[in-house]
């Protein structure tokens, strides 16, 4: 079939679309054209660069094949971006969508188009696949600098001024990036009742920026972790410049090997990366570190428990694509396992709290504040890596806004007789908030 012929059979698949699913998207096609002939021009469209795009996603219809022709801008947008698009995805589920549409026409789009070449580049088929991380110390090291060393300046286009990258805290709903992320450190350190003289370990430490918050507002001596160099840099040149380093000190290691023993321990979005069979390491050695008296507040992404527990290590496509493409290694658990581990490790567990919405705010500021400054970050960190951070900051906010992803705190001591080093209420956390 002609050129011609294949765009009009598609033009025809898209008006099927759109009269059994009530798509209201506009497209704009290879040859310059929109669908419908009548889609105004300053819309929402959703652009196709080669006729290509509608070969691999006809022969291969898979999470995989969509984000290496939107990493390669061979499908984008025209006057919107991800947001736009799913907020006009039918209000159905992709089983139902499966079932409206005519298999007899998805068959017949697919013939004329069969023997078309998808074209390329496809960079994201020369990323290793996935696999579960061991636990060991070089394959965490390895995992973390994947993700974490694009560079400290990229990070920056879309972080906050203290470049806090994990779940903010709206005291507001409407608060902005700044106000959350200095709320949440706020929140931790007062959940900690964190005092002055004490020690704190900061698990997984990031750029420091809890470290750096507790030593200069509480009054405490702070021992931050990470695997990532360009943090640990970072973290140790700003406690330099605040006049901090002789109370916050920073090592590159693997948390297993901390030594000695803290008032409190702070591990922030350290459990997602180390791996579901690793967490006996992880919670003997949060109980290693911890004084008797201390406090212990963990904070991860989980996933919802599934009705049959087998289930619950199955991943979905999205996690997959997030594991092999974003986060090597990362596996999401429920909550209610990880109070079992807390449990099985010596723990009493006190309170629980709940920030799904907080991180799906969290995360569409991240992706807006890195879309405004796209241009910096291609020069930054590549074209390629900054479409794949985008998608990556959309979905997940999408995913939590959908609670397909969910966000716990929870604060354990170390389980005793007699009563626990907590106050009799928790009237302390929500003072002048």
């Amino acid at each position: 079939m002609s050129a011609a012929g294949r765009l009009k059979t598609f033009r025809k698949l898209l008006a099927h679309l759109r009269e059994t699913l009530g798509l209201d998207i506009g497209f704009r096609l290879w040859d310059g054209s929109l669908f419908p002939d009548d889609w105004p021009e300053d819309a929402f469209a959703v652009r196709i660069a080669d006729e290509g795009v509608v070969a691999a996603l006809l022969r291969s219809p898979r999470a995989e094949t969509l984000a290496n022709i939107w990493v390669t801008k061979r499908i984008d947008f025209d006057n919107g971006d991800i947001f736009d698009l799913l907020e006009r995805r039918p209000d159905m589920r992709s089983r139902e969508i499966r079932k409206r549409v005519s298999k007899l026409r998805i068959g017949a789009t697919l013939a004329r188009f069969l023997f078309v070449k998808r074209g390329g580049p496809w960079p994201l088929d020369d990323m290793a696949p996935d696999r579960p991380t061991d636990g060991s110390s070089e394959e965490n090291r390895r995992n973390i600098a994947f993700h974490y060393d694009v560079s400290n300046a990229f990070y920056e286009l879309f972080l906050d001024r203290e470049m806090v990258y994990s779940c903010g805290y709206c005291t507001r709903w409407d608060n902005d990036l700044d106000r959350m992320q200095r709320d949440k450190l706020e929140m931790i350190c007062r959940k900690l009742r964190l005092k002055p003289g004490e020690t704190l370990l900061d698990i997984g430490c990031g750029w420091g920026a809890l470290s750096l918050y507790a030593a200069e507002n509480y009054g405490v001596t702070t021992h931050g972790v990470t695997l990532s160099e360009q943090q640990f840099e970072y973290a140790r040149a700003k406690a330099e410049r605040m006049g901090l380093a002789d109370r916050c000190r920073f090592e590159l290691a693997d948390y297993a090997a901390v030594e000695g023993q803290f008032d409190k321990v702070a591990a922030i979005g350290i459990q997602e990366h180390i791996g579901i069979d690793n967490y006996p390491d992880y919670y003997a050695t949060v109980r290693r570190v911890l004084k008797p008296d201390g406090i212990f507040l963990h904070q991860a992404v989980t996933r919802p428990a599934k009705r049959d527990a087998r289930d619950n290590r199955v991943r979905s496509r999205d996690q997959n694509l997030l594991a092999r493409y974003v986060f090597p290694g990362t596996a999401l658990d429920n909550i209610g396992n990880t109070l079992q581990q807390l449990e099985q490790h010596g723990f009493e567990v006190h309170d629980v709290e709940g920030w799904r919405e907080h991180y799906q705010r969290t995360c569409r500021h991240w992706h807006d504040r890195l879309n405004a400054n796209y241009d910096k970050a291609v020069k930054e960190g590549g074209e390629i890596t900054t479409r794949l951070w985008l998608i990556y900051l959309a979905g997940c906010s999408v995913a939590f806004q959908r609670n397909t992803m969910r966000l716990y705190q929870t604060v354990s001591t170390v389980r005793r007789r007699g009563p626990a080093p907590l106050p009799p209420t928790r009237e302390d956390l929500y003072r002048d908030v």
